[in-house]
């Protein structure tokens, strides 16, 4: 319930200083979960990217951190979201999401280079998707970077691939990883000139916190 509040709140509340979000290729998401992937750009794309997708509903992993104190813990668990040791992730990085993908509504976000300072991918979202027999669906975001650019207008988009289906069969060797994560790189690329063929993503500067 908690979800769908802010998103019917905040979607809204954006739009009034921002103007709408832009959505392209909506009608491929599949039916059914789905991992959505997506290159990490700023600390807002997962927000941006589930309001696109509404309403279908995602859980997300955060790091533990956020977790700390009774608010923060009910508030982020209530918006689908569970913690991940970051330095320390272990066997539930992988296993919390295949179970909430297969025995829940709910699809799962995933930012495979695991920051917005990197660009190499990693292979957590294809082993998650075969696992939980999912496809992988590919999506990029372009716009404001930080909360302030907000006011400036700089128009919200967002690009949805076609879905990525991983055979349950294939193993998971270096070389199959790195054929699917070519094809998600693909992907972005194809997503990005879709939406602007002049688009460069800089990196911002990084600060302590990231």
């Amino acid at each position: 319930m908690l979800y769908s509040f802010l998103v019917h709140f905040f979607g809204p509340l954006i739009s009034l200083f921002n103007g709408r979000q832009i959505v392209a290729n909506k009608v491929d998401l599949p039916e059914g979960n789905y991992v959505l992937v997506a290159p990490h750009r700023t600390w807002m794309d997962p927000i941006f990217l589930a309001l696109a997708v509404y309403p279908k509903k995602l859980g997300f992993m955060a790091k533990e951190e956020l977790f700390k104190g009774k608010f923060a813990n009910y508030f982020l668990r209530k918006l689908n979201a569970f913690p991940v040791n970051r330095k320390n992730p272990g066997p539930s990085v992988i296993k919390k999401p295949v179970t909430m993908l297969k025995k829940t509504d709910l699809s799962t976000i995933i930012f495979p280079s695991g920051s917005r300072y990197s660009s190499k991918l990693k292979g957590g979202a294809v082993m998650i998707a075969k696992m939980a027999g999912v496809p992988l669906v590919p999506a990029v975001y372009q716009g404001p970077l930080f909360f302030k650019d907000l006011f400036k207008r700089q128009r919200r988009k967002v690009a949805i691939g076609k879905p990525i289906y991983i055979d349950r069969k294939m193993k998971l060797t270096e070389e199959n990883l790195a054929q699917v994560e070519q094809e998600l790189q693909t992907a972005f690329d194809a997503l990005d000139k879709q939406l602007d063929p002049t688009y460069h993503y800089v990196v911002p500067k990084k600060t302590k916190k990231d």
